[in-house]
């Protein structure tokens, strides 16, 4: 291969006695099939935004630990039960107040109930208040803010003026007047907890979407004929998933702690059926002869709650491509 140069007047002054015609092949690199530019390949393969989310999030400890601790609970709380020869509520009262052992891993408490058991069903239950409490919370939630940021305008002002007044009302003030006319219950505790907690999950959806609404992808969507509702729900919603999710994982050991802590007071879940609150409200009268009894619900209750909040924690960090390390 060769390359023809054309040399003027002056360039050839320059290089007296040599008429350079053209350039030495050694000089170019040849581009085909055995270049090594061909045979290069991308080192870094493209990762969607929720597969490098979860590989930011495995890199947090804390949070690992604590959604395995979940998961772990989880199980032994659907299934653990099914494998005890005792139950939540049978009673034998020949073997009352008895310190944790081979046959009792947890002890008996003062009615010979097995504390092990009681403590797994009673995460049956904590849980999945929490989690159908933090579910019902976010479709209110998103339901309420979205159209709130939305629309706009006096639709705005009439729905977060509801929000003021709602929540210038203490939450335990609604709770107490809900259990006092639906009485004490599962379903009575979940609307209880629904009443007032989709508020927060509102007012971060609703900035959101008042800053997302006139992005061009809204904005072309709106031109195209969409309507309100599918943009608002095919478009601002999904890109706000985020933030979604991060606040209804903080929601769920906000809804655990309220169970509990109303069940502690007499005013929620009731015996026989257990759970960690009434666990620990049984255990107040011999917390200093038998102080097994509130030790292991209280820890259960402790872990599960940070782990959570790890698990809340750790998906902040891995949704929000700012915090990017």
């Amino acid at each position: 291969m060769s390359i023809s140069v054309h040399m003027n007047d002056k360039e050839e002054d320059r290089f007296p006695g040599k008429h350079i015609n053209e350039l030495p092949d050694e000089l170019f690199e040849k581009v085909g099939e055995d270049s090594k530019q061909d045979n290069e390949e991308i080192s870094r393969p493209s990762k969607s935004y929720w597969q490098d989310a979860w590989g930011r999030f495995r890199k947090d400890r804390l949070a690992m630990i604590g959604l395995c601790f979940v998961l772990i609970m989880a199980v032994f709380a659907i299934f653990g039960p099914m494998f005890s020869q005792y139950t939540y509520d049978g009673q034998d009262l020949n073997n009352g107040n008895q310190p944790p052992s081979s046959e009792h891993w947890f002890g008996t408490d003062k009615f010979g109930r097995d504390i092990f058991v009681r403590t797994l069903y009673g995460a049956r239950i904590s849980l999945l208040i929490g989690f159908v409490a933090a579910a019902i919370n976010m479709v209110i939630g998103v339901i309420y803010g979205g159209l709130s940021g939305y629309f706009g305008g006096r639709v705005d002002m009439i729905l977060m003026r509801i929000v003021d007044i709602m929540i210038g009302v203490p939450d335990l003030l609604y709770i107490i007047l809900v259990m006092m006319f639906l009485g004490n219950s599962i379903q009575s505790i979940l609307i209880a907890l629904c009443l007032t907690s989709w508020i927060g999950t509102a007012r971060i959806v609703r900035s959101q979407v008042v800053t997302l609404k006139h992005q061009e992808y809204a904005l072309a969507a709106r031109s195209i004929g969409s309507s309100n509702l599918r943009i608002l729900f095919k478009h601002l919603i999904p890109n706000s998933i985020g933030p979604i999710i991060v606040t209804v994982t903080f929601l769920v050991p906000s809804a655990i702690f309220s169970e509990a802590f109303l069940s502690f007071l007499g005013i929620g879940i009731q015996v026989p059926i257990a759970s960690w609150g009434t666990l620990v409200n049984d255990a107040i009268p011999t917390i200093f002869t038998q102080p097994y009894q509130m030790l292991f619900p209280a820890l259960a209750i402790s872990l599960t709650m940070f782990s959570l909040n790890f698990i809340g924690d750790g998906l902040r960090d891995a949704l929000d491509p700012r915090l990017k390390k």
